[in-house]
């Protein structure tokens, strides 16, 4: 099949429940699916369209000059002082509903749309992007020099050039008021200063979650709500401060998405500090189990003994029945004593020697083994007088056996050599000792020949 000459389309009118118009340009953030963009008179149902800025600014316009818009048109809208470049990303009824999710409710926070962005207007927008890196680093420089405790996080100019937003982070308040002087001195362009948070920041760098998703701060979510550890509670999340923090280094946001069908489980399972009583034994709390509904209890309070799982109902009539003064057989519905495993005696049972037999012989396919063939077979080819010679061989190859001892061996027949030759060497020390006595004695006893002429 011949692709080259082929168009592709995303879909095809409204195959899947998916419309070829409601789909926008990807590379955005926040990109919103406008479900109701195949309905006749959508478009014309209303004049507020929403139109999209650098990351995640966006802003809602009056389309007072009735303009053909349609999703992923660039747009000239009004600013204050100028005009701005930006993105149409949604139109028609669900504008209306995307306003109350951004609390405008001052109808001068609602501007107009000019025109379609002209060739020229593009050029100057190039021209200005062009320049938001170095004015970021540079006002970082800036805000150093002057020894504010703040981080510029990006820098946003306008599309006409007249303004930039320089967007910072502060954990207490800053007077910024000496930086606002020396960057429109240094840049000569209006500054407006808006501080943001860890998670605002995080949506406008955006990336992907531990979940393998992208952030949904860089998809979809405008407004941040407070996250408490209270949240990872009712979920029985472990309180691992690694595990619960998101790329910005905050509680992520997807704690408080099932948080609410966790409390309303969890209001169906009975208390943890009831103990349950049966004629074989008292079971504690364990574990739980919120969305299924099932509960572990232990005979041991802080221990894991004897566990059994049951369902709350269950729990729950059995906590009604000890409170009437009746105990039930066990924990299972049915009555029946859960059998419990019997512990393997392995001195009663077990031979302990088994792990004291021989190894298994080793494949006749071995050299060894086939040489030991080769020679009995030789051997009783040849006779007797053969095997005679090959015995005196085999004494001859004795001494060089000898010398492949290991070397553990050699060394223990040296060490018990070792005091014997010490013992010779001692023994000899002596003896040479007494033969052969000092010069003062030489000197003083008489030698034999002299003894005996004294005596004459």
């Amino acid at each position: 099949m011949d692709y080259s000459n082929k168009e592709f389309e995303i879909c095809h009118d409204c195959d899947r429940g998916l419309c070829k118009r409601a789909v926008g340009r990807q590379d955005r953030q926040l990109n919103t699916y406008d479900w109701l963009a195949d309905i006749p008179g959508n478009a014309m149902s209303t004049d507020l369209v929403e139109v999209q800025f650098k990351h995640t600014r966006k802003g809602y316009y009056h389309n007072v000059n009735n303009l053909e818009l349609k999703k992923g048109d660039i747009v000239a809208v009004e600013a204050s002082p100028g005009h701005d470049i930006g993105v149409v990303t949604l139109t028609g009824r669900l504008v209306k509903m995307q306003l109350k999710k951004a609390n405008i409710k001052s109808p001068d926070d609602i501007k107009r749309i000019y025109r379609i962005a002209r060739p020229v207007d593009m050029d100057k927008f190039h021209e200005a992007k062009s320049r938001e890196h170095a004015t970021m680093i540079e006002s970082r420089e800036i805000a150093k020099r002057l020894g504010l405790q703040m981080k510029i996080g990006d820098v946003e100019y306008q599309g006409d050039c007249n303004k930039a937003i320089f967007y910072y982070i502060a954990d207490e308040r800053v007077d910024f008021r000496q930086l606002i002087k020396v960057l429109a001195e240094t840049f000569h362009v209006r500054i407006e200063m808006k501080q943001i948070g860890a998670r605002q920041e995080a949506g406008r760098i955006g990336g992907t979650g531990p979940c393998g998703r992208e952030l949904c701060c860089a998809t979809w979510m405008k407004n941040f709500v407070s996250v408490s550890t209270n949240s990872a509670r009712f979920q029985d999340i472990s309180l691992n401060p690694q595990k619960l923090a998101g790329m910005c280094a905050k509680l992520k946001c997807c704690l408080n998405y099932e948080v609410d069908n966790y409390v309303e489980a969890g209001r169906k399972l009975p208390s943890k500090e009831v103990m349950l009583q049966t004629q074989d034994a008292d079971y504690y709390f364990f574990k739980a189990d919120i969305l299924t509904g099932m509960v572990t209890y232990s005979t041991d309070k802080n221990i894991a003994s004897n566990l059994e799982t049951i369902t709350a109902d269950r729990a729950k009539a059995i906590i009604e029945m000890n409170r009437n003064g009746e105990k039930p057989l066990s924990l299972q519905e049915d009555g029946k004593i859960k059998e419990t495993r019997k512990t393997v005696d392995l001195l009663a049972n077990e031979n302990i020697t088994r792990f004291d037999k021989n190894k298994k012989k080793r494949k006749q396919g071995n050299k060894g083994a086939q040489k030991a063939a080769a020679n009995g077979e030789r051997q009783q080819a040849q006779g007797p007088a053969a095997r005679k010679a090959d015995n005196r061989k085999d004494s001859q190859k004795q001494p060089r056996n000898e010398r492949q001892q290991p070397k553990a061996e050699r060394q223990q027949d040296r060490q018990q050599q070792q005091p014997r030759s010490t013992q010779d060497k001692e023994g000899q020390q002596k003896g040479a000792g007494r033969r052969q006595p000092n010069r003062q004695q030489r000197g003083q006893q008489p030698s034999n020949g002299q003894q005996q002429d004294a005596k004459e």
